[in-house]
């Protein structure tokens, strides 16, 4: 480094500040700065780093499947908020299966990443609180944790009711639910996407009482294919419903499709609205109304989370619930 330094004319310290980003320097600066590690050949030695600072400055992240709407917008907003607090990430599948998820706490303590963030699914409570013993880690998702790790969900209720409460407003009175098999007995039932889907057929399913309104519901998985075949399903019932709640955004595409193809249109025929916000929800023909959580908020406590927790590994766990809003569309806009 004070190589570098005697070659771009600047002192060590701002080296290591252009090269980090710990501290801001100039653009003119940090190009100069780059240009000499170039000419130099310069390599940052992370195992002397380490060493010194007791820290890799790398994290994991752990997705249930990067092949998702949702997930793959989390893991990319999560990697770019690392980058810009100076740590980098390595991503991983653990393909919504205990195995997976503890297969994530195995490479973080084989590669000693300084924490891990996992979007954990199958693990239980207890196997989550022993493995937070060996690494810093911060769980997203709606298991009952009891602030006992630091954890970060989202409105999955509350913003489940809003939706299903959008639909009366707009008139609609035999609902159906897409993404759950029963609106009776929602505890007894586990799916392999985890709780989220419990809590927002939960949500749905409280409004539906509240105002004695007709409902049914339907699963076939959580792919656009599975949102078509739902859609079939709900049709080949007989009445057809005249509003849909679909537990996710993808499911949600698939049902507008499979109803276009049965000939019914959405937004004349029933009116469709989905949950996660994802960016194709505003493209698509029709463009769906949505539950939109506060992702960046989401990742940013999750940063925050994980960056205390390993700078004070005694200090006491968190549990935050993001905020949400409704963005109303086309799919729930009737001329």
């Amino acid at each position: 480094m004070r190589d570098v330094a005697a070659e771009a004319g600047v002192s060590p310290m701002t080296v290591s500040n252009a090269l980090t980003g710990r501290r801001p320097v100039s653009e003119a600066t940090r190009r100069t700065v780059l240009e000499a590690v170039d000419r130099l050949g310069y390599q940052v030695n992370v195992a002397a780093r380490s060493l010194r600072q007791g820290r890799t400055g790398v994290v994991g992240i752990a997705v249930p499947t990067l092949d998702s709407h949702y997930y793959s917008r989390l893991a990319h907003r999560l990697v770019l908020a690392f980058s810009q607090a100076g740590l980098a990430t390595v991503v991983e599948e653990t393909h919504a299966s205990r195995e997976g998820e503890l297969a994530a706490f195995r490479d973080s303590r084989l590669n000693a990443y300084d924490g891990l963030v996992i979007a954990a699914l199958g693990l239980t409570e207890r196997e989550i609180n022993a493995l937070s013993r060996e690494v810093p880690v911060v769980v997203l998702g709606e298991q009952e944790l009891h602030q006992t790790v630091d954890h970060v969900s989202m409105p999955n209720v509350a913003g489940a009711e809003a939706a299903t409460r959008l639909l009366l407003d707009r008139g609609c009175r035999r609902l159906a639910l897409v993404g759950f098999p029963t609106l009776t007995g929602l505890e007894d039932v586990t799916l392999p996407e985890g709780a989220a889907f419990v809590l927002r057929a939960e949500g749905f399913a409280r409004v539906v009482r509240e105002h004695g309104v007709q409902a049914s519901a339907a699963y076939a998985g959580v792919t656009q294919a599975a949102g078509a075949a739902c859609a079939r399903e709900l049709l080949g019932r007989g009445e057809v419903p005249d509003g849909i709640f679909c537990v996710t955004d993808t499911l949600a595409f698939g049902v507008v499709r499979g109803l276009a193809d049965q000939g019914v249109r959405v937004p004349d025929d029933v009116l469709v609205v989905g949950f996660d916000d994802v960016e194709d929800a505003q493209f698509h023909i029709p463009s769906l109304t949505s539950v939109a959580p506060d992702l960046d908020g989401l990742v940013s406590q999750a940063v925050h989370l994980l960056g205390r927790r390993i700078a004070s590994p005694r200090a006491l766990p968190q549990d935050v619930t993001v905020s949400f809003r409704v963005v109303e569309r086309e799919s729930t806009t009737r001329s």
